[in-house]
């Protein structure tokens, strides 16, 4: 009978065990990774969701799009995306609403204004073909308030402004009988220099608006007479607006077109202005600061 040495007695043992626990190893091994995996896994769902949460407190708070994390789980990143990207065009949406609301509110003071001081005076006028003179600038006013009203809805929609041929002369006459009561009041005036005849390609409503403003301007800060003077220039038409006040502070001069500016309040106005005028394929300037001169570049209607 032939028996084997101890210590193939122990490595035979060791065998059976290893054949044993081996199995269990790689099921623990194998389940501590699984169990890691989850724990990163879980650690970017919560990230993720995390994100959510501050990106809706956000939005409820009116901001923007956060910055956002990339988590590396594909139906969270595309969420967390998806709802950036919401909170950015809302947060646009918010800042051209109150754009819009700045502006409507900039359009219409002006020709309410002008439209209650003619009816003031309707009211102080005894003669019948006075009083019919006066309120048929009245209704003309109203018309222009119309006119506001629906050049400001087609360009809240994002349609495009047609540009008909105008005469500058009609839009230029029905500015001064509407302005004569408040230049009156002030004991100042207002006069329209140069060729008859002129037309430009523009919105009627929106270059009243842009004379309106820079107008009002005049009236409100500068002094003396209001010139406005019309004048070719090959294709184009200028309408240069001066006054014979002291102008325009230096500091606030190369700032004046912006809406942060509120020089007494002309800065919205006059950044609309411009806009205005660049909406209509022209330009606005300030090309001399004291006294001011404001110029309205605008095609003539040879141009296309």
């Amino acid at each position: 009978m032939v028996s084997g040495s101890p210590h193939d007695a122990v490595l035979g043992l060791d065998l059976v065990a290893w054949t044993v626990i081996s199995p269990l190893v790689a099921v623990v091994t194998v389940g501590g990774v699984a169990l890691l995996v989850l724990r990163v896994l879980e650690r970017r769902r919560q990230r993720g969701l995390a994100f959510l949460d501050r990106q809706v407190r956000a939005m409820r708070e009116g901001e923007g799009a956060l910055p956002r994390p990339l988590v590396g789980l594909t139906e969270v990143d595309k969420v967390t995306g998806d709802l950036a990207r919401l909170a950015g065009e809302l947060a646009q949406q918010r800042a051209l609403d109150r754009d819009f609301a700045a502006d409507a509110s900039h359009q219409l003071r002006t020709p309410l204004t002008a439209l209650l001081m003619r009816l003031e005076e309707i009211g102080q006028i005894d003669d019948l073909d006075a009083i019919r003179d006066e309120a048929a600038v009245a209704v003309t006013q109203v018309e222009r308030l119309t006119g506001v009203v629906d050049t400001m809805r087609s360009r809240s929609k994002g349609e495009a402004a047609q540009l008909p041929e105008i005469s500058l002369d009609s839009v230029l006459a029905g500015l001064q009988r509407e302005y004569q009561p408040a230049f009156s009041a002030a004991h100042r005036t207002m006069r329209v220099v140069g060729p008859p005849g002129l037309a430009v390609r523009a919105s009627p409503v929106d270059l009243s608006q842009i004379l309106q403003t820079l107008i009002e301007n005049a009236l409100a800060h500068g002094a003396g007479r209001v010139e406005i003077e019309v004048r070719g220039s090959g294709t184009s038409v200028v309408i240069e607006v001066r006054d014979e006040g002291e102008g325009i502070p230096a500091a606030i001069a190369p700032h004046i077109f912006e809406r942060s500016v509120t020089s007494h309040g002309s800065g919205l106005g006059l950044g609309l202005a411009r806009q205005l005028a660049e909406r209509n394929g022209g330009r606005l300037e300030l090309v001399q600061a004291q006294p001011a001169v404001f110029s309205i570049f605008l095609s003539g209607p040879g141009s296309r």
